[in-house]
């Protein structure tokens, strides 16, 4: 289904400010970490990024909080431009944006244009358990215009989390069960926090 707007300038104008939130820590690193389809528009990215994220590296959510229908905040990345997101991206020499995908099967797939890293990233994963592929059809984050690689290198990695191994993460998906994290949640941010350290 096509997106709703083109760009951030056309949903501003039309949907109400409670309607969203944005949540950005700028840590002057070279690294950021973004969910721009955070909140309610892709369930628990926004968890997920700001965990990689931490106390020590930059970070950035853009989250539905619609009580339904959310999906129409989703802008697609080749077209996000939401000001501070940009600011912080072209700022940093690597973004890291966290996606959320459809899947029965716990994969995450790896994408953008800093194609060395990204297989330094599959293996940590791996490492650790996870199905990890890279540059899967229609979810390859290759293009210019994509928002994690309108970095100062012209390069990023795009998480796409299919909805299973998100699923995975949390005891449970009320607001209480989404607190509590499980191993896996662990195991993946440690395994992308390690590899974004070896580089």
């Amino acid at each position: 289904m096509a997106d709703k707007y083109r760009n951030f300038a056309e949903l501003e104008q039309s949907e109400r400010r409670r309607d969203y939130r944005i949540r950005s820590r700028h840590r002057g690193t070279r690294t950021v970490v973004i969910a721009p389809h955070g909140g309610k528009i892709e369930p628990r990215t926004s968890e997920i990024a700001d965990a990689i994220a931490s106390d020590d590296l930059s970070f950035y959510s853009f989250e539905g909080t619609k009580s339904h229908g959310n999906g129409r905040l989703h802008i697609k990345s080749t077209h996000f431009d939401e000001p501070q997101c940009v600011n912080l991206v072209k700022a940093s020499t690597r973004a890291i944006s966290v996606h959320g995908c459809g899947g029965r099967k716990p994969v995450v797939c790896l994408g953008g244009r800093d194609s060395g890293a990204l297989e330094v990233l599959r293996a940590a994963l791996e490492e650790k358990g996870f199905v990890a592929r890279i540059l899967c059809p229609g979810l390859e984050g290759s293009e210019k215009r994509n928002i994690c690689n309108r970095t100062t290198s012209g390069m990023g990695i795009q998480l796409e989390l299919s909805e299973s191994l998100r699923r995975s993460f949390f005891r449970a998906l009320s607001k209480k069960g989404r607190r509590q994290k499980t191993r896996r949640f662990h195991d993946f941010v440690a395994a992308v926090r390690g590899s974004i350290c070896k580089r």
